[in-house]
């Protein structure tokens, strides 16, 4: 008997015979004509005894397998060997000071530095590591005043969405009076002066703009009544002090949205800039021109300006038009304007003018990823990263005006990028449609069928899944794996229309091109189903819950993070007001029809073989409530007619937003990479343990 066989033996004496059991209530609604079964409504509560006992079981059954799997040790040794070392963020510059982050390879989060003139000593400012002993409370840098002397951060606790807001002198590092309570910001933005802060507050009556002195004291409400929950109000102050810009997010995915502004010298209102369009816009400010980026008639987006001395629609400019590439964002630097366009998925990064006269393209190694050009329209100086699932990040000085660059900063993990090999493939989806998919491997990879494979996709809310440095992929195609990450549609890489593909009465379509994708990898000799697993979080969840449900036969293990599953519920719960001009709401009728057709949790049919699933999520997820995985999981344990594992993963600390020490990061990834691995041995594996 071989050491691994041995191993899964082990395990499965280790563990309890059955998951623990869950009692069922008989709670049937009806709705639109249909009988809607939901027996573990009560799991809901997440504060109840009787909920805390149930989570604490099933950590203790989950725990007793991934504890016993023989290559965690192995894992953990490798992800510690590429994940901790010393890594530096992109900087802000003010006032002759330059502020960002670092995280030494011996620290678990990431601590504050600000350094005085480009070459200058760097000074730890803001260390989180002491507020909590178990270093589950971070912080991170939100505004900085004109001069560089005062700051604005947040602090968090665990993955929580909600943050402090705290102030600080930067001269003696001492916090000032001024503090915001913890809740969820849309925007939080300081006046060149540090003297005044605006922000954007989000409660259960919907986001409020409110003005208040920096240094505490009333605040005064000033833009928001009328917007409910559905809808998200973002606030900035513009990088002169002289304008108020505000944004109305239609829901997340941001069908719709509007622009206001104020002029805080000249004084007056809050006036619109496009408040009756059925499109998309989001604007920066530079001197008194706003710019715009809008799908208005241009799925791909274009650029235009609005002069905000008259800022009448018949005055608007169109200064960049629509291209064959999706625009997926643009900043000011330099005087111009830095246009990151995706090109079959790939960053391309394009100066220029500000009568939209094309300068120069900035040029990268491979297939990739570059995150915006982060600068200040009255400095040439600015700041960007790039990188790709097998390179590490490079974070680059640019000179706007000439195009020179410079290394900043670069992340040296012990691992050689040109021993991989990435490439772009096109399947065709069931519908007919031409999907690229990036797949990485080893070099000189066999392609025989016999490799495991990690497919992970998202295929939401207007979301790009472009290639960004990734351990965990690195780790998984150094021990011979395949990892995938195909370009669904409701994602934004192809531009708005690539988006409506796949929401609402066509989220289905995103499904198809999942599955789709993994019947390439198998067809094309990646793999084969017992040995493909896949992995998605969020809304990434409910792709692969959704997956799970309609071809169980497809795959050989599920990692289900922070999931939406229940999705005639969803809605009801923390952010899912914000979701439903992406999916729909089961409060339609005609929605409801489509909803309820593809919800996972009720799509579950008992006696059917599925593979084994682990469902993660915690406490802390304020956004994507955890009553989703915990009655999923009761639901799969009491279904499955197959002898795989249906666990639940459940953090007490851990949320949607992260935020936890980088220990625990790597703890929780050696959970999902070691239970992929033991899920996804070889068939003959698997029956001699089950012997």
């Amino acid at each position: 008997m071989n050491r691994t066989i041995a191993l899964l033996l082990f395990a499965a004496a280790l563990a309890p015979a059955q998951a623990p059991r869950t009692r069922t209530d008989n709670v049937v609604d009806t709705l639109h004509g249909v009988e809607i079964v939901d027996p573990y409504r009560w799991l809901e509560d997440q504060k109840s005894p009787e909920t805390r006992a149930w989570i604490d079981a099933q950590n203790r059954y989950t725990r007793s397998f991934l504890g016993a799997i023989d290559n965690r040790a192995a894992l953990t040794k490798r992800l510690t060997e590429l994940r901790r070392i010393d890594s530096v963020g992109t900087p802000i510059e003010r006032g002759g000071r330059y502020f960002f982050s670092k995280r030494k390879a011996d620290q678990d989060l990431s601590v504050l530095y600000v350094r005085k003139g480009l070459n200058g000593p760097d000074h730890a400012l803001l260390d989180p590591h002491p507020m909590s002993p178990d270093h589950t409370v971070s912080t991170g840098l939100m505004d900085v005043s004109e001069d560089g002397r005062t700051i604005l951060y947040w602090v968090r606790k665990g993955g929580a969405d909600e943050v402090e807001v705290r102030r600080m002198d930067v001269d003696s590092r001492n916090d000032l009076p001024g503090i915001l309570p913890a809740a969820r910001y849309f925007g939080v933005s300081l006046t060149p002066d540090g003297k005044t802060v605006y922000y954007s507050r989000n409660g259960k009556e919907g986001s409020r703009v409110y003005r208040r002195s920096s240094a505490g004291g009333p605040e005064a409400k000033i833009f928001g009544d009328g917007y409910g929950p559905d809808k998200s109000v973002g606030v900035t102050v513009s990088e002169d002090g002289r304008y108020l810009l505000i944004h109305v997010f239609y829901g997340s995915s941001s069908p719709k949205s509007e622009i206001w502004f104020q002029n805080l010298r000249g004084g007056g209102p809050v006036r619109p800039i496009v408040s009756d369009i059925d499109a998309r816009f989001s604007g920066e400010i530079a001197s008194d021109t706003l710019y715009i980026q809008t799908n208005w008639n241009a799925p791909n987006n274009k650029l235009m300006a609005v002069d905000l001395r008259k800022p009448f629609n018949e005055n608007w400019r169109e200064i960049i038009p629509e291209g064959r590439s999706a625009l997926r964002s643009f900043s000011l630097a330099g005087g111009r304007i830095c246009a990151n366009y995706l090109e079959n998925v790939s960053s391309r990064v394009v100066i220029f003018t500000p009568e939209g006269k094309r300068e120069r393209e900035i040029s990268f190694p491979s297939l990739g990823t570059v995150g915006d050009v982060n600068g200040r329209w009255g400095s040439k100086e600015a700041f960007f990263g790039f990188s790709s699932f097998h390179m590490p990040p490079v974070g680059y000085r640019y000179d706007v005006e000439t195009g020179e660059r410079e290394v900043w900063s670069r992340l040296a993990p012990p691992m050689k990028p040109e021993s991989f090999e990435l490439k772009q493939v096109w399947y065709t989806s069931k519908d007919g449609t031409k999907v690229p998919m990036f797949v990485l491997h080893r070099k000189g990879l066999t392609l025989d069928g016999s490799h495991p494979a990690y497919l992970t996709g998202y295929g939401g809310f207007n979301l790009s899944r472009t290639p960004g440095f990734s351990p965990e992929a690195v780790l998984w195609a150094e021990m011979g794996g395949i990892y995938a990450v195909p370009n669904l549609r409701g994602g934004g890489e192809f531009g708005e229309e690539w988006h409506k593909a796949g929401m609402l009465a066509k989220k289905q379509t995103v499904f198809e091109d999942f599955i789709s994708a993994a019947e390439y990898l198998v067809e094309k000799g990646y793999t084969q189903p017992a040995r493909l697993g896949i992995s998605g979080r969020s809304n990434g969840g409910l792709l692969v819950a959704a997956a799970l449900t309609q071809r169980p036969d497809l795959f050989g293990a599920v990692v289900c993070g922070y999931p939406l599953i229940d999705m005639v519920r969803y809605h009801k719960f923390l952010l899912g007001g914000l979701w439903v001009s992406e999916y729909g709401s089961a409060d339609d009728p005609e929605q409801f029809r489509y909803i309820h057709a593809y919800s996972p949790y009720h799509r579950v049919k008992a006696g059917t073989k599925y593979p084994s699933v682990m469902f993660v999520t915690g406490d802390n997820d304020t956004r994507v409530d955890p009553l989703h995985a915990r009655k999923m999981a009761a639901l799969m344990q009491a279904s499955t007619g197959s002898d795989r594992p249906m666990l639940l993963h459940y953090d007490t600390k851990s949320g949607h937003s992260a935020g936890l020490p980088l220990t625990k990061e790597i703890e929780h990834a050696v959970d999902e990479l070691s239970y992929l691995l033991w899920q996804l041995q070889p068939p003959q594996s698997h029956a001699a343990a089950a012997k």
